[in-house]
């Protein structure tokens, strides 16, 4: 490594999915905390014009001449990170992290999953970048859960850490997601009878996703009528049935979106009291931000607050939908420039 690449270094950032690769650089203004980053030359490309993630990236090195720069790059990754192998779900992209920082020359590379990224995110939102659900108030340096319900149900969390009285967050990622469904009423329990008989075991995530919303809505189809989806024509999408029930054209799919804000209440709650998340909780993912307003109207909030004797502690915290739509870009400077 020459003088000039070590005396010049680049924050290389990636929020990398199954269909998409988002590629960008990362600075934190000059005098200022993380609070502060600039994030810049954006480029989306598609993950299926690449043969593997090593030509994507040295494509962009290429293109941004940033060859003969020293960089440091975290990739945030829809998949777990913990081994040196990562093997793609949705893609036939498999790689040792170790030889990619090799081939790619690159000064430190990390790996951190998509729901790290998001929580990392959290404290750098403006209040344009999220929306808030009810009342309640953070509180500062205090425990933040995210949730996202999407392909799949995400969960993580961030606790402070106190270093030279910088403000800086450790995130504790997890598989919440997939914790026991606990229903709370009578229909809840027959929503959650329903899917028994057709799953193993019924999580959160069996409910608190976009197949989660096509379970709901068979069974409230079969529990009020009686009628079993049989065809591909009679099944709705997660995003035929959202579109249905804020349209008002369909009283199943109506329940269906009330019921899912209101187990999304429960389980938000149920992260407020594990984690004693003072700091928020906040709603991310693909499904939330397209009704929030239904959000809003419907009893998500009572349902968060409603926990007995501790109520106090989910009364206290407030409940936020993201809205910024590059969080995991947003999530891996901060974890970059954090490091």
């Amino acid at each position: 490594m020459n003088i000039e690449k070590e005396s010049t270094l680049v924050s290389l950032i990636a929020d990398i999915g199954g269909t998409n690769i988002r590629l960008a650089q990362a600075t934190a203004k000059l005098g200022t905390n993380t609070r502060d980053i600039d994030i810049n030359d954006i480029e989306t490309y598609q993950c299926k014009e690449f043969s593997s993630l090593a030509d994507v990236v040295a494509h962009y090195i290429d293109v941004k001449e940033l060859n003969n720069l020293a960089i440091n790059a975290c990739f945030a990754i829809a998949c777990p990170v913990d081994n040196d192998l990562i093997s793609m779900t949705n893609l036939p992209w498999q790689f040792s992290q170790n030889e990619l920082k090799q081939s790619l020359n690159l000064h430190s590379l990390r790996f951190i999953n998509d729901y790290t990224a998001i929580a990392m995110a959290i404290p750098l939102l403006s209040e344009q970048q999220k929306i808030k659900i009810g009342g309640g108030e953070s509180i500062a340096g205090k425990p933040i859960s995210v949730c996202g319900p999407g392909t799949g149900l995400g969960v993580a969390n961030l606790v402070p850490l106190s270093l030279s009285g910088n403000e800086q967050w450790h995130c504790i990622s997890g598989e919440g997601g997939h914790i026991d469904f606990a229903p709370v009423n009578e229909i809840e329990q027959q929503v959650m009878n329903f899917i028994q008989g057709i799953k193993k075991r019924v999580s959160y995530e069996q409910l608190l996703s976009g197949y989660g919303l096509e379970q709901i809505y068979q069974a409230l189809l079969f529990i009020n009528h009686g009628k079993e989806i049989t065809t591909v024509e009679d099944k709705l999408t997660a995003k035929d049935i959202t579109a249905n029930a804020l349209n008002a054209t369909c009283t199943v799919c109506e329940q269906t979106l009330t019921l899912f804000c209101d187990v999304l209440g429960s389980f938000a709650g149920n992260l407020a009291l594990i984690m004693n998340s003072q700091g928020g909780v906040y709603i991310a993912g693909g499904i939330v931000p397209r009704f929030v307003d239904y959000l809003k109207l419907s009893n998500f909030r009572a349902r968060f607050e409603t926990k007995g004797r501790l109520s106090s502690i989910t009364e206290q915290a407030p409940t936020y939908v993201i809205t910024e739509e590059q969080p995991g870009l947003l999530g891996a400077a901060a974890f970059v420039l954090q490091s």
